[in-house]
């Protein structure tokens, strides 16, 4: 394995090389103040995926142990949704889906996507001098003015929607394991719960380059276009930046460097470690251009996937005991703590102290008024938010995060969107339940609650046992979780509110050569 680590770490610099000599060097600048920023998210990972979270205290991710030690690591940090477009669509506007009319997943086909009214951060930074990218995972509309170099990004390269949205010749591995595209017109295949009519795109800007792309040489070309941005801002064009990578990692199907040696029963470890090498080619092209002035921050979209079984991450101890007992899953789509508490870490050199750890209670809404506030940037003023701006928390000791933070329907119960599950400091309620499809295929029945069952997580981490309602507890806890939902429903019903559009139309799906195959095309560039 170390033999192994140093040839890693040999072609990240042999990359890194190569990268800086084939991009023009302008004359130096002054030194800009305002922070670089790259945002880094992971796919369906659980909050036990990693550092000390992991219950076998296994270290099979140096790199982002290394970013850990370098930062700020959260232990109740959670993702604004529990499922993939709503908890973008919060990251980017800092707005709950009821607000930014996002509340579920797109389509292949869909024609819409995140609201045009709604406006990311990367729109506002790229106003404000800053040089813009996303590298990765969309899933906020492909058609027209929803791509995303008409959302504030200059740059470009990734896929539209899930890793699972369409069929590749490689299959990578998945549950159940889906057949490859297609070849002949004149054959058909049905697959249930696998996408076998159209390949998977891979986009550079507004144009597919690659459809069925090749997800197993995915890590190193998104690396590899990482640190190509990295360098165009920072030696070429001399702006501070945003980089933001919305990683396919850790979403089915899984898949890995070919040098690894993997047995079938450890793919989830394995495609952890080629997560860990891609964050560690960013690491090493900053140190390298010695960006000190850059914020890393490291987060997830929802927790794990738990229906895929072996090909799905670990929650840690919150394991949702009160609904498993019922039946049903608790993790991605539910609104207990396995479906969006979510490991996070945020570095800073010389801001931010080295190897800390902070309990406040966070959401990945506020990540979008907090790069604003350190970039000097203010808001629209023509509509609310729900994130926060954490910067005392960042660069001091302030624990003072959310006094209470709501949890949207995610799919597995009630109307999505609908905030239904209140956290209030170390309580939460849920005003309904439901579990998510497990591994073995069983569900959990939606059930409402009314009352509320409100859990102690201070004492009850697993949320198995509520409080009793009759208690002194119950009821002091009762009325200040009400009176923290009704103001900010109000707050929504009072707000300046969009409306996605969630219409499928074949004429969208992303297809470079319709006449061919599963859209199969040559690599254009």
């Amino acid at each position: 394995m170390p033999q192994f680590g140093l040839c890693l770490l040999l072609l990240y610099s042999g990359l890194i090389h190569h990268i800086k000599s084939h991009i023009k060097k302008e004359d130096k600048t002054s030194e800009k103040e305002r922070p670089n920023f790259i945002i880094i998210l992971a796919d369906d990972i659980g909050w036990g995926d990693l550092w000390v979270n992991r219950p076998d205290n296994s270290t099979p991710t140096p790199w982002l142990d290394s970013l850990m030690l370098k930062g700020k690591r959260f232990t109740d940090f959670h993702s604004p949704a529990s499922t993939c477009s709503p908890s973008r669509a919060a990251l980017l506007t800092g707005r709950h889906g009821l607000r930014n009319g996002v509340t579920h997943n797109f389509a292949v086909g869909s024609v819409g996507g995140l609201p045009l009214n709604e406006t990311t951060f990367a729109e506002l930074l790229h106003d404000a001098g800053y040089y813009t990218a996303i590298i990765g995972k969309w899933h906020l509309g492909h058609i027209g003015s929803y791509n995303p170099v008409h959302r504030g990004f200059d740059y470009y390269f990734g896929i539209p929607y899930s890793n699972d949205m369409g069929c590749t010749d490689k299959p990578g591995l998945d549950l159940p394991s889906c057949p490859p595209c297609l070849r002949n017109q004149y054959i058909t295949r049905k697959h249930e719960e696998c996408y076998t009519k159209v390949a998977l795109p891979l986009i550079e800007n507004e144009t597919i380059i690659e459809q069925p792309l090749d997800t197993w040489s995915l890590k190193d070309r998104y690396a590899t276009a990482a640190v190509n941005q990295i360098f165009t801002a920072s030696i070429s064009k001399k702006q501070p930046f945003l980089l933001y990578v919305a990683l396919a990692h850790m979403h089915v199907p899984l898949f890995h460097n070919a040098f690894l040696n993997v047995t079938t029963q450890d793919p989830y470890t394995a495609s952890l470690s080629d997560m860990d090498s891609l964050v560690g080619t960013i690491m090493q092209a900053v140190s390298t251009e010695q960006l000190e002035n850059t914020l890393i921050w490291f987060t997830g979209d929802n927790g794990p996937w738990e229906q895929k079984c072996q090909f799905a991450g670990h929650v840690g101890p919150f394991v949702g005991k009160w609904q498993t007992s019922r039946g049903g899953g608790s993790a991605k789509r539910t609104t207990w703590e396995g479906g969006h508490r979510v490991p996070t870490v945020v570095a800073w050199p010389k801001k931010i102290k080295p190897n800390s750890t902070s309990s406040a209670l966070l959401s990945g809404l506020d990540i979008f008024p907090t790069v604003l506030s350190l970039s000097g940037v203010k808001p629209p003023s023509d509509r609310r938010y729900d994130g926060i701006d954490i910067t005392d928390i960042l660069l001091n000791d302030s624990d003072t995060g959310h006094k209470s933070l709501m949890h949207p329907n995610s799919g597995a119960a009630g109307q999505f969107g609908d905030l239904q599950s209140v956290r209030l400091k170390h309580h939460k309620a849920f005003y309904i339940t439901g579990g998510s499809v497990t591994c073995g295929g069983g569900s959990g029945q939606q059930q409402y609650h009314n009352p509320p069952l409100i859990f102690d997580l201070s004492l009850d981490e697993a949320e198995e046992t509520p409080l009793n309602p009759e208690s002194e507890e119950y009821r002091s806890v009762l009325k200040e979780v009400e009176r923290e939902r009704e103001a900010l429903l109000w707050d929504i019903a009072t707000d300046k509110l969009s409306s996605a559009v969630y219409t499928v139309n074949p004429a969208a799906v992303p297809c470079c050569q319709p006449h061919n195959p599963a859209c199969r095309c040559h690599r254009l560039k």
